[in-house]
């Protein structure tokens, strides 16, 4: 069957009809034949065994006996009757019983026939009985197609309420065989199915669908993986090669006086071996003469500070302007304070731009930034807006890039005649197996070792009734001159409830660390903007020792001196917020420490989560185990749940079939990179012509 039969409208398809067709789109989207041959059962009853009556096990599994009917009776019950038949073969007997739909059976049964039933087995007072059992007359079950497992689709209550059973979609999905007696277009390349031992196209859709051995089922499971994941890789590479062909970048190809001045004068500490890689990958990018679009992945404290303000010096050696934008006020005046010190004693202007700078301020870093006076903006959304204009933009870094949109993404690009380089930063590790696919368009640069100096964070898992001891623990590190965070969970729906849980505990800290002997900060939402800042200032200054908050201090604030985070319901957090939290400490030389507190009441998930808090504090391996708790949707938020609607494969379990995937995908383009040769023919036109009907894979954001 060519792809164009495929795309034909499910309508036409024998025994479907414009009403089935109307239930089948709105309930399951099965619009068209390919749509209905990519939906997979989602388990498999195997069909493969026909048992004898005296081979029945007690153990209710659904099974298969060839026999024939010899007796019917209706039987009085409390409510109603029920229908009775005996079923022997030359082995034994058992009962078949009906609660419903007597007439049509007695009607319909034809006595001493040779019948096939199917159905789960019950045992009670020393009799088998099977209820309501599938059945067919042994000569029709050999006329039909050899189903040896058969297939369970998805199916709503719609569905099966309108009469669309599981039987009637398989008829359906054979119907789709019988008209196709050509078998299907192979989408995989004879050299690669053969270097991997993948069973052709054809064969995969029909063992898929009605497999005839669990073994078949097995390698018919890998093919369509393997193909789905490897077409999902081929469109991001493409993608990104295409990006480099077609989008011209400023060509850096000075390393001048303020990247070898700030290297070899103001470098405040020695690079890591990760920092120097990843600088220069950033640039032989900006190098190269196309747009450079690399994701910098680093967990929190790693340095990437410093790789921004290094890549932003080189694009001042070369005569450009650079920006960074960031997704909050606190953080964008942290770049700002943390990169203007960096720079204190070198010839750089460096101006902030947020929405709370005054309009006099903003007249003059519009007027700088237009005349090339300012050499490096830091802001937050407000550099997107139109007055905000550069005279050469050479590079735009984007920090926490989640937070932000495409489009706002587009808005930097529109700043010059020619897109600046881009650089997305985020603190948030993402699990390889995601990153390849969420962004395997970008490339991808990873910090993955801390600055020397840097202690590990000490975690441990405290249940309530340990209060006292850990409130000894605060009073014996304040002592040492040092800070402590104690955070509260927020949980928008029960915002009165949340604020509840906030006083309760700052009350309890008021009363064991009282004033004037201890000062304590209060931060939570329902406060003003001006009231957080004062108090985070506070904090800030170390004018107090104790900041009760709730997660608003999540992202960004930056205090040395505060050494303890304590974590209050620590599992009503998730693993990747709890990560975020504990790296606010952590900062300075001295050891420092994170306190999971919780109830004793916890689930399975909790528990994994404070256990992998407790193990290690490597990100990408608890962004691992995150992805495995949540899955791909819930990880990247709403926004970018849809971006990983897999037919068949699971990015989670099949994380090896989708590196593989991506190897291959990767070495067929480095050797042929417009799929132009003839044995990549295939391969071009599956290629063609998922983009052009926008089937199964192409679902990229």
């Amino acid at each position: 069957m060519n792809a164009n039969t495929l795309q034909t409208p499910i309508d036409y398809l024998k025994g479907v009809g414009p009403n089935r067709a109307a239930l089948l789109r709105k309930e399951v989207g099965i619009h068209t034949f390919q749509d209905l041959l990519n939906f997979f059962p989602n388990r498999y009853i195997d069909k493969t065994k026909y048992y004898k009556i005296n081979e029945i096990q007690r153990n209710s599994a659904e099974i298969q006996i060839i026999g024939k009917i010899v007796h019917l009776k209706t039987v009085a019950q409390k409510r109603g009757k029920r229908l009775v038949a005996s079923f022997v073969d030359n082995t034994g007997k058992i009962e078949l019983v009906w609660f419903r739909g007597h007439k049509w059976i007695q009607e319909n049964i034809q006595l001493n026939e040779p019948y096939v039933i199917f159905g789960k087995v019950n045992y009670y007072n020393g009799i088998y009985s099977m209820p309501h059992p599938e059945m067919e007359l042994l000569k029709e079950h050999q006329k039909q197609m050899k189903i040896a497992m058969q297939p369970l689709y998805p199916s709503t209550e719609t569905l099966s309420k309108r009469g669309v059973t599981n039987r009637a979609v398989i008829k359906m999905i054979q119907q789709v065989f019988v008209e196709n007696k050509k078998g299907f277009v192979e989408t995989l390349p004879d050299y690669l199915r053969k270097e991997l031992k993948l069973i052709s196209k054809s064969e995969a859709l029909f063992n898929i669908h009605f497999p005839q051995s669990p073994e078949k089922l097995a390698q018919a499971q890998f093919r369509l993986k393997f193909e789905e994941l490897f077409y999902v890789q081929l469109q991001l590479l493409m993608k990104n090669l295409l990006h480099k062909r077609k989008i011209k970048g400023f060509k850096f190809t000075e390393v001048g006086n303020y990247f070898n001045e700030f290297y070899s004068k103001h470098l405040p500490f020695e690079l890591t071996n990760a920092q120097k890689r990843v600088i220069k990958e950033i640039r032989n990018d900006l190098g190269t003469g196309a747009q450079m679009n690399r994701l910098l992945q680093g967990d929190v404290g790693s340095g990437k500070t410093i790789v921004a303000l290094m890549s932003c010096l080189l694009a001042l050696d070369n005569g450009f302007q650079a920006s960074l934008m960031a997704p909050t006020e606190i953080l964008a005046t942290q770049h700002f304070q943390g990169l203007s010190e960096l720079c204190a004693e070198m010839n750089i202007e460096i101006a902030l731009l947020t929405g709370s700078s005054k309009t006099k301020e903003r007249r003059i870093i519009h007027e700088k930034l237009e005349n090339g006076e300012l050499d490096i903006l830091i802001g937050t959304h407000a550099l997107l807006e139109d007055k905000v204009k550069f005279k050469n933009l050479g590079l735009a870094i984007i920090d926490e890039q989640h937070r932000f949109g495409v489009a706002q993404r587009a808005k930097l690009w529109k700043k010059n005649i020619n897109p600046p380089h881009i650089l997305v930063m985020t603190a948030t590790p993402i699990p390889r197996t995601l990153a390849m696919s969420l962004y395997g368009d970008l490339d991808i640069s990873v910090i993955d070792e801390l600055p020397p100096g840097r202690k590990a964070i000490k975690t441990v898992h405290r249940y309530d009734n340990n209060r006292l001891k850990v409130f000894a623990f605060i009073r014996d590190e304040i002592k040492k001159g040092r800070q402590i965070y104690v955070v509260y969970p927020l949980i928008q729906e029960s915002e009165k409830m949340d604020y509840k849980d906030l006083m309760d505990g700052y009350e309890s800290i008021a009363r064991e660390f009282p004033q004037p002997e201890f000062q304590i900060s209060i931060v939570h939402g329902q406060m003003k903007p001006a009231d957080k800042d004062y108090e985070m200032n506070r904090f800030v200054k170390g004018e107090t020792q104790i900041m009760v908050a709730t997660t608003v201090i999540e992202v960004g604030v930056n205090v040395p001196n505060a050494s303890v985070m304590i974590i209050e319901s620590a599992e009503r957090f998730g693993l990747s917020q709890l990560h975020q939290l504990r790296g606010r400490v952590g900062r300075g030389a001295e050891q420092s420490f994170c306190i999971l507190m919780t109830g004793h009441k916890l689930s399975s998930d909790s528990k994994t989560r404070l256990e992998t808090m407790t193990q290690t504090n490597d990100g990408f391996e608890i962004a691992e185990v995150d992805l495995k708790l949540r899955g791909p949707g819930d990880l990247m938020g709403t926004q970018q749940s849809g971006v990983l609607n897999l037919q068949i494969a699971d990015i989670v379990k099949d994380n090896q079939i989708l590196k593989s995937a991506r190897y291959h995908a990767m070495k067929i383009l480095k050797d042929d990179q417009q799929l132009q040769k003839e044995e990549n023919r295939i391969v071009n036109y599956t290629y063609q012509q998922i983009a052009k009907n926008k089937t199964i894979w192409n679902y990229i954001s």
